[in-house]
């Protein structure tokens, strides 16, 4: 049987983040990938432009639906919208056995634009995150989630402890924001365990999608079975060539490249 993993998710007109970008990379990944919709967005490598909320009983519908019919092994959140679909999210998830839960915090476009109520931030905190094996915030991600400022590699570790504390397994703070020039690392919280991944910065503006791939990548590995670290390892590897090999496509933040470790590496 093929595994099977969930994104729950916004989906996003232009291809380049969120269901689409999940499901690319499930499929990148040889997992057969399904969604349940929180909100339809109108959006493009300029910007989101519109935003509209699936209506709460289409996603406890879709939900349902899923989890009557199929053996998920792992699942990822993304876009949640509001209080309102974060407490149905997590209410399902409580009574579902669909493996481990990677919550991806999504909270601004790349645009600046604000996807999540601020409510919703420490509904996150409050009753998703308690259910989490793992989340991956970016540095501003982090900081919400911390309820502190992150300025330096001290700060990142000491957010890391702060969000592990709110009953989550493994911590990952993205490094994409830092003010590195030379390097993009994430700091990995796992358990007790504490380590480095370290990239070289790589200067483009096609990375519309890079936190929604990467942990869509996670939870493809988890769902085949893969080890916590081999599973974040494989994302590092496949979100660095999805943007060091990039495709070009639009006037701003261009998608990546979902097609990259496909064509460096054997499956």
């Amino acid at each position: 049987m093929f595994p099977q993993a969930v994104t729950i998710a916004g989906s996003d007109s232009g291809g380049g983040a969120g269901i689409q970008a999940d499901i690319k990379t499930f499929q990148e990944r040889r997992v057969f990938g399904m969604s349940a919709i929180t909100a339809i967005t109108a959006q493009n490598t300029l910007g989101v432009h519109a935003i509209h909320p699936v209506p709460i009983d289409i996603l406890a519908a879709q939900l349902d639906a899923l989890n009557d019919d199929f053996k998920i092994t792992a699942v990822k959140t993304g876009m949640l919208v509001d209080t309102a679909h974060i407490l149905t999210v997590a209410d399902k998830l409580q009574h579902f056995s669909w493996g481990k839960l990677i919550v991806d915090p999504v909270m601004i476009a790349k645009g600046g634009t604000s996807l999540v109520t601020a409510e919703a931030i420490d509904t996150i905190r409050a009753k998703l995150l308690p259910l989490a094996s793992i989340v991956t915030p970016n540095i501003p991600e982090a900081e919400a989630l911390a309820e502190m400022s992150i300025e330096t590699t001290a700060d990142i570790q000491k957010a890391a402890r702060r969000i592990q504390s709110l009953g989550v397994q493994t911590v990952i703070i993205k490094g994409g924001h830092s003010t590195d020039d030379e390097a993009s690392n994430d700091y990995i919280l796992d358990g007790t365990t504490s380590y480095w991944l370290k990239t070289a910065r790589i200067d483009t503006p096609q990375t519309h999608g890079t936190g929604c791939t990467f942990s869509a990548c996670i939870t493809a590995e988890l769902a085949k079975g893969a080890t916590t670290e081999h599973a974040i390892r494989t994302a590092k590897d496949f979100i660095s060539d999805a943007i060091r090999y990039p495709l070009n496509i639009g006037n701003g933040h261009g998608p990546t490249n979902h097609w990259a470790y496909g064509k460096e590496h054997q499956i």
